[in-house]
């Protein structure tokens, strides 16, 4: 839990908003077991650097070495399930009007607790898509081949997740954007405010006039700027958060 109790100004916006955006990092995620980009590097695959493995060029030059490490991924990924904080963010979005989960992870961990207003900017470890037509795939014919082939063109299958390199998704990236700037209170939770354009929204929200609120163990180059920071683990803080705003009637 964070050192300071929650500030009761806060818990008085949060019961007051209907407007609530979200953005999630690394750090929620790390909170149920699922290692980070680079811890992910270990057993046979110790010897890659992931940033090899995670751009267009290196499908191009091994499409089933890639395929195969991403295909690992998920298995370990399978293997967490969400927490207390993935939870957390389902009751909120289920008493906000309008609440919108942005989220930088892959691991698809905030469909599995139930939640539904997701814009995933770096996309999904389970997705696939094209590599030569960029579209999505949601199943092809077995086959023994890896990486799999596209059912429509005969290209090869990548995984749909945003590699090195790559913008990310256009329209995806303008819902974010939108949500950040007309947002009433914005939460930043378990992410080190260094990725761009990622980075940006808590500041679109800010300039916006937005309460802006800051969930992290660790500070960041965000912290300074905020509404309101709080120390600790989202799976700590945000149930805590939810039991305060929504108390329930006796």
């Amino acid at each position: 839990m964070s050192e300071r109790p929650i500030p009761p100004e806060l818990i008085d916006r949060l019961r007051r908003a209907h407007r609530v955006a979200v953005l999630t990092g690394a750090g929620i995620s790390a909170e149920s077991g699922v290692p980070t980009f680079r811890e992910a590097q270990t057993g046979l695959w110790a010897r890659y650097n992931p940033e090899e493995l995670a751009t267009p060029d290196a499908f191009q030059r091994n499409p089933k070495l890639v395929w195969e490490w991403y295909t690992w991924r998920q298995q370990r990924v399978r293997q967490a399930e969400p927490n207390a904080g993935h939870r957390a963010l389902v009751e909120m979005e289920q008493r906000i009007a309008e609440f919108t989960l942005i989220t930088q992870n892959v691991d698809g961990l905030h469909r599995r607790a139930g939640s539904h207003q997701i814009l995933e900017l770096h996309g999904n470890l389970f997705r696939a898509k094209c590599f030569s037509e960029d579209r999505p795939v949601e199943s092809w014919p077995d086959s023994e081949e890896i990486p799999p082939r596209c059912p429509r063109c005969g290209g090869l299958l990548r995984p749909d997740v945003v590699w090195f390199g790559e913008m990310l998704p256009a329209a995806t990236l303008r819902a974010a954007e939108h949500a950040a700037a007309t947002a009433e209170l914005f939460f930043s939770i378990g992410t080190s405010a260094l990725v761009y354009p990622a980075a940006d929204l808590p500041f679109a929200a800010l300039n916006a006039g937005a309460t802006v609120v800051e969930i992290n163990p660790q500070p960041t180059p965000l912290s300074p700027h905020v509404t309101f920071s709080l120390n600790g683990a989202a799976g700590q803080i945000l149930p805590a958060l939810i039991a305060a705003a929504w108390e329930p009637t006796t």
